[in-house]
This record gives structure tokens, sequence and C-alpha cells, in this order.
């Protein structure tokens, strides 16, 4: 028998006989007595093939649910544990511990191979540590201005063994990176009536607005009333997106059509706000080319209007940075600080990133505060910056010797 011969001979494919795929045209707008019959043959495998599922012995004939009832039963099953993801993320926080380990590893390994190479405190042994904390992403200007504080340091204890050397450097580094803080205000800002309107800023791509929606769970999350603006109308899908932040939050979302003019759509947010008496007003805005001047106008137009409507606000206007980008991030904060008046910074995704040292010339150059820190994909994961828990979990396994 040939291979075409074998095909031949199989039987042939049940058919599927369908009577109506469409509505019918009731007459007098009444129901038919009789409903219309979709009738389908139902599909059997082919004889000989079949394969017979046991039921175990211990499990009766009558337990055993019929085919529907399981498929409803997992979908309503599938539908409940969502919900209790969306009600359980806000305090599902990641241990900042783990958030930094990327970061930290990076931070031992270089560290390591710089007193690796330890011979005597000269010259070369600064320009090397500089290069060192350079690479760290802490910037060229906090790696100089360090490394000057550390010349002076080490001939002050007169540290001479790698381990001194070790101790007196991370020591510095720890005490520079706090007394960054001494007169930082990292807390968020709030009217003493009326709505609270909180502008987020920042080129596509660095989490704006899912920061947006995981920010709103969490206020929302502790009783405040909360309106969403989608101001961001020339990005494709940027407005869906806040959307299904809003539906899955129960929060509504003031949104226009598609190309609108993002100041119209914060106008609505901002009367909405006023007329639903809501605590807080989140607005997300468009994030093209930093540099670019329409840009920074379209920023301006809104900020006025909140003005116009709410003298007081906005009360923050917080910077998204992607600190995957590193030095790109602090470029971009330059930027934005130059051409708005931003509170505060909300450094994302720094759980995916070998980078979080960014953060030391954001505060020490630009002397912008860090707010928030992303540190993982559920809304418990955006969490308030502490510098002080920062600075242990950064530098701390140095301190103790402990790689991690």
């Amino acid at each position: 028998m040939g291979l075409f011969d074998f095909f031949k001979k199989k039987p042939a494919a049940p058919k599927v006989v369908v009577e109506v795929l469409y509505p019918q045209t009731w007459e007098n707008s009444e129901a038919p007595v009789e409903p219309t019959v979709l009738a389908a043959e139902v599909l059997q495998p082919t004889p000989g093939e079949a394969v017979e599922i046991q039921v175990p012995s211990h499990i009766a004939a009558e337990d055993v649910a019929p085919v529907a009832e399981v498929v409803e039963t997992v979908e309503t099953e599938t539908e409940t544990e969502t919900e209790t993801e969306t009600e359980t993320a806000v305090t599902s926080e990641t241990n900042l511990d783990e958030g930094l380990t990327k970061t930290r590893k990076t931070w031992s390994e270089r560290w390591n191979a710089f007193m690796a190479n330890f011979r005597s405190v000269d010259e070369d042994f600064f320009e090397e540590l500089e290069e060192t904390l350079i690479g760290a992403d802490v910037g060229a200007q906090t790696a100089l201005q360090l490394t000057d504080e550390l010349r002076n340091e080490v001939k002050l204890q007169n540290a001479k063994s790698k381990a001194d050397i070790s101790r007196v450097i991370i020591d510095k580094l720890v005490e520079h990176y706090r007394s960054q803080g001494v007169n930082e205000d990292a807390s968020m800002h709030f009217a003493p009536e009326g709505p609270t309107v909180i502008l987020f800023v920042g080129v596509n791509g660095v989490g704006k607005t899912t920061t947006i929606g995981k920010m709103s769970a969490r206020y929302k999350a502790e009783g405040k009333q909360v309106v969403l603006a989608a101001a961001d109308t020339f990005r494709a899908g940027a407005t869906q997106q806040l959307q299904a932040w809003g539906e899955r939050n129960g929060i509504p979302v003031v949104a226009g059509a598609a190309n609108a003019d993002p100041a119209s759509v914060v106008y609505d947010g901002v009367k909405t706000a006023i007329e639903t008496n809501a605590d807080i007003l989140f607005v997300d805005t468009a994030g093209r080319l930093q540099n670019n001047v329409n840009l920074m106008q379209e920023l301006a137009k809104m900020k006025r209007i909140i003005t116009r409507e709410l003298p007081n606000e906005p009360q923050e206007v917080l910077l998204a940075l992607d600190a995957t980008t590193g030095q790109n991030a602090l470029q971009q904060a330059r930027l934005f600080k130059d051409s708005t008046d931003v509170t505060g910074i909300v450094l994302t995704k720094l759980d995916g990133t070998a980078k979080g040292g960014i953060i030391l010339p954001i505060r020490n150059e630009l002397h912008l505060p860090v707010k928030w820190v992303g540190l993982g994909e559920q809304v418990g994961d955006l969490q308030p910056f502490d510098a002080d828990d920062f600075a242990k979990s950064l530098f701390g396994s140095l301190l103790i010797g402990d790689d991690k």
C-alpha cells in the first residue's frame, strides 16, 4: 500500500451543518414563539483512535462535573484571581534589597576588581578610583568631587592597608550619599483643600503611564478619590493604556480624541476633579524628544490652564526616568529641569538594571529629590524613596565584606 493509498482510506471528516448564522427579522418587533435553532453535528474522534479516560476509583461518577460546568468554573476562578491580584498588589511590595540586586552586584564586582589591583595609595590609585566611580554611573562631576574628598580623607586617617583604604572610601561614599538629603524634601505635597494636581512629565518609554496607574491605585487604596487625565494624545495607545489602568482600579479617566489638544484634556480633567470633589488629579503628558521646543511649550500651556482654574496647582511635577538608561536619564533630567518646574523624580525599572548608581548624580548635581522608585511589575513595587535604606542596600555589602 502506497503512502497516498493510506490517506485515501482514512474516513472523511464529519460535516458541520449550521441552519442559521445570522439573526432573522422579526415581524411586528416580536420574537417567534419558538426560538431559531442553531444545529451542528458533533464531531467525533476517528474510529479506532479514541483514548479512554479512566476516572480514579475513589471518585464517584456523580462527582465528575460536565465539561461545560468545568469551563465555567475555570473562567470564574481566573476572574477571581485577577481581582485578588488587583486588590492585594498594593501591599505585595518587593524588598528594596532584592530590587537593587543587579546594581549592588555591579558595584561589588567593580569594587573588588579595583581593590584587587591595590598596591599603594598614589596618584594612579586615585585616577583608577575616579574611573571606577564613573563606570558605576555616579557621573563624572560627582566622581571627581568624591575623589578629591577621598584624597584628603585617606591622608587624614592615615589609611594604608587595603582593608583600611576600603573602609575609608566606602564610609565616605555612604556619608556623601546621605548628606545630599539633609535639606532635601522627598515628601509628596497635597493641597490643603480642593483637588491636588500631580503632573507627570518625561520622554516616551520611561514608564509614565504605568507609574500613574500604580500610584493612583496606591492612593485610592488609602481612601483618596482619584481622577486621571489622558493628556498624551499624540502617542498611539497612550490613552487606551491609561483607560485600562482606570478600569482595572475603578478610577475615572478623562480623555479626548486622538491628536486632540492636550491642554483641552487637562482643562476637562481639572473641571471633572473640581466637580466630583476629587482629592487627586493625575495628568499624563506627551513625551516626545526632551529637547523638542513644542513639547516644552505644551507643558507650559498645560500648567497655565491648571493654575488658572486652581491657582496653587500643580503641587507636584514628577519627572519619570528610566534607570536602565544610566547617563541618558541624567541628561533628560537636566533638560526637563531647565524647561519645567520639576519637583521630584520617579526612577522606574530600578530592579532591572545595574545602573542604580545614577541616583547619586541626580541628587548631587541637579539637587532634585528622588521621591519614588520602581522595583517591579506590581502596584506595591512602586515605593517611596528612602536615602538611608538605599545607601545601606547599595553599599552595605561592601562595608561588611559580603558581596551578595
